[in-house]
């Protein structure tokens, strides 16, 4: 049976007027997620080219019936800004990172690829588009990111423990009149964590 990926493989040609935007959401604890069946998570906003959000769905979308896979989404956060019958083009990739694999270049790796990009029988038919008379055009399509410099954010979840039970009340008085990014709780113990 071949891999279900295999016919999503393509190879396509873009140019880009704008750098690319870019957003990592770090989850630690994943199975905290998917333990206590949070239906979803969603990231704090990112500026690309209008707000987003990433939206995971650890268990899968179950508004749309998904089951044995996790749903990731792009999502916009506020469109009342935009008129009647708007619309956003956006070309997207969404990635989980193999945090197996080291590809970044070094002084001891200074070439990444594919050792078996594209069989030959497949690249030599030319009714495929691949090498037509003779031709062909390989590219790469890249964004190179210092280290550190990408926007993100990181949910740190725990394992449930006796402080599972606690429950504290944080009341917020004139909610909808606040104004900072950012407001936190007065400290509180729950078991022996603080």
């Amino acid at each position: 049976m071949e891999n279900d990926f295999v016919d999503q493989v393509a190879i396509s040609r873009s140019i880009s007027h704008v750098p690319p935007a870019q957003f990592l959401l770090k989850i630690e604890a994943f199975s905290s997620l998917v333990e206590n069946d949070v239906e979803n998570y969603e990231s704090l906003e990112f500026d690309a080219g209008g707000y987003k959000k990433l939206v995971v769905y650890p268990n899968g979308n179950k508004k749309k019936n998904v089951k044995d896979h996790i749903s990731l989404y792009l999502a916009m956060v506020d469109t009342s800004s935009l008129g009647l019958g708007w619309e956003v083009y956006v070309i997207f990739r969404l990635f989980v990172l193999d945090q197996n694999k080291d590809e970044r270049f070094h002084v001891l790796k200074l070439e990444w690829g594919f050792d078996q990009f594209i069989p030959l029988e497949e690249f030599n038919d030319a009714s495929n588009g691949y090498l037509v008379g003779d031709t062909c055009v390989f590219g790469a399509e890249l964004s190179v990111k210092e280290r550190n410099k990408c926007k993100g954010e990181c949910l740190s979840m725990t394992k449930l423990t006796s402080a599972s039970n606690y429950k504290h009340v944080w009341k917020i008085e004139n909610f909808s009149k606040l104004e900072a990014k950012l407001y936190e709780s007065e400290v509180f113990v729950a078991g022996d964590q603080k």
